[in-house]
């Protein structure tokens, strides 16, 4: 019998890709995406967004600071779900097998309060888990510990029997220094292998 309670999945680069640039790269182009990147910084002002804060919001507020990005900004809240796509199909499949399997399934996710149901709606997969826990929503962000200790109170599991994957080095280090058990995401591959090893899946399961 595994040792694991619940699998934990983290959603950007483990089950949709998160690279905007990508999409403003095949939109404007990528010597003017680097150039609105540069000018906005972009990237963290969207942590206020995994913080709480509204994506609509945020965009109305930026707009008067960077007038000449008008256009841009608004893509990052009008073409939400050609940003956060697409979906990384073999992790989708272990998700998937999971929920088959009877296991546990929860996501932690630094993701907004409004546009989750948004990507919900564009990748129904992203409905299947067994709680949520959105940072949007808990006002607590990865790699805060508050919000480790939150899914710990909540679900009622003990923390060395959830399995907890994630792409970012430090999600990972906050989570073990709890006593999870954790798997840094680099690809599927190497998480299939991971919960084949757990018994949680079969290796055909797994593919």
């Amino acid at each position: 019998m595994s040792r694991i309670d619940a699998v934990i999945f983290d959603i950007g680069n483990v089950l949709i890709e998160w690279q905007p640039e990508n999409f403003y790269d095949r939109v404007i182009g990528p010597e003017r995406r680097r150039a609105f990147f540069d000018a906005t910084d972009m990237h963290t002002h969207h942590l206020e967004i995994d913080r709480g804060a509204s994506l609509p919001g945020m965009i109305g507020d930026l707009i008067p600071r960077y007038p000449e990005w008008e256009r841009e900004l608004r893509m990052w809240n009008d073409n939400w779900n050609d940003l956060a796509q697409p979906a990384i199909p073999h992790s989708v499949r272990l998700l998937e097998a999971l929920k088959r399997n009877g296991v546990t399934v929860f996501t932690l996710t630094n993701f907004g309060h409004d546009n989750f149901p948004i990507s919900q709606q564009a990748f129904p997969f992203l409905t299947l888990f067994d709680r949520e826990y959105v940072s949007g929503r808990l006002k607590l962000i990865k790699p805060d510990p508050e919000i480790y200790e939150h899914v710990e109170q909540d679900c009622g599991i003990a923390p060395d029997r959830l399995l907890f994957t994630d792409d970012r080095d430090d999600n990972i280090a906050s989570a073990a220094a709890r006593g999870w058990q954790v798997h840094h995401f680099t690809g599927p591959q190497g998480w299939a292998d991971r919960l084949v090893a757990e018994g949680l899946l079969s290796e055909e399961d797994a593919k």
